[in-house]
């Protein structure tokens, strides 16, 4: 399947004349146990895809929110062979698109084209990385086109029309727009020309165009719904997820006892669902 899930996603949103909603997870924040049983809730809510960041030491593109979840989850041990892992229990019952997102260092150290052959063969259907840009990205387009897994690139604010070509070219199942300059993080409000950054990326694009950094509110989602193809919310999950960490005593050692999970995955659950709502209105 790999890209065609991430395909079907979003033309059966745009057959309901609605944004597809794509939610961040990092992986293992707080256990893996408890990514996976947020996997499954949120696709069960209907979130259309799901991105999985995989925990890097450096995350130069993410604000403080990730980089605290990025630093638990690495503390955990948490590997890229134990992500795989849990997303191949997830394969057995769940079809919701599953987006690796990571780092180019931790995917090198891994290996390109192993990286892709074993994230395919787990069920993941397609990679972010946003410090390897096109220009720079052949190796790792030449190991997951024969995978079939999609190559999701970033379009900046600051991206020259040139840049935003190759950009449309060189990506498969979406083009991530990132709505503003800096680090990803909850914001208050989004910057207006965003619209306009959508728009001419729809032109050149043959793929959907998703909108992230910054989106927190179903206010949110509902205005760059209207424009986009997708909307991407990230650090308000992962800051939802902590909130409910701080009410629970979880961030222990040991087993978790499957009530506190279940509270915790629910509070979180609760918490996407006006985001969903968002994109039905």
């Amino acid at each position: 399947m790999a890209v065609q899930r991430i395909t079907d996603a979003f033309r059966r949103a745009r057959r309901a004349g609605r944004p597809a909603l794509i939610a961040y997870l990092t992986a293992g924040y707080p256990t893996l146990g408890i990514t996976q049983a947020l996997v499954e809730e949120l696709g069960a809510r209907g979130v259309d895809l799901i991105e999985l960041g995989i925990p890097f030491s450096d995350p130069l593109a993410d604000g403080p929110t990730i980089q605290r979840a990025s630093a638990e989850a690495l503390r955990r041990g948490v590997t890229i062979r134990a992500i795989l892992q849990m997303v191949r229990r997830l394969r057995r019952r769940d079809a919701v698109p599953l987006v690796a997102m990571s780092y180019a260092n931790p995917l090198y150290q891994y290996g390109l084209t192993a990286f892709c052959r074993d994230a395919v063969a787990a069920g993941v259907d397609g990679v972010i990385v946003p410090d390897l840009p096109p220009e720079e990205a052949g190796e790792l387009l030449r190991a997951a086109r024969p995978a079939r897994l999609a190559t999701i690139f970033l379009a900046a604010p600051t991206s020259p029309p040139a840049r935003l070509r190759r950009i449309a070219a060189c990506s498969t199942g979406f083009i991530y727009c990132v709505s503003l300059t800096g680090v990803t993080g909850a914001r208050r409000q989004l910057p207006r020309d965003v619209v306009t950054q959508v728009r001419v990326l729809k032109r050149l694009a043959r793929v959907p165009v998703a909108v992230g950094f910054g989106v927190s509110r179903p206010e949110h989602v509902r205005w760059l719904g209207g424009v986009a193809d997708g909307v991407v919310v990230g650090s308000a999950i992962v800051d939802a997820i902590a909130r409910a960490c701080q009410r629970l005593p979880l961030m222990e050692a040991g087993p978790r006892p499957s009530g506190q999970r279940r509270d915790l995955v629910a509070r979180v659950g609760a918490f996407v669902r006006p985001l969903v709502e968002a994109t039905r209105r």
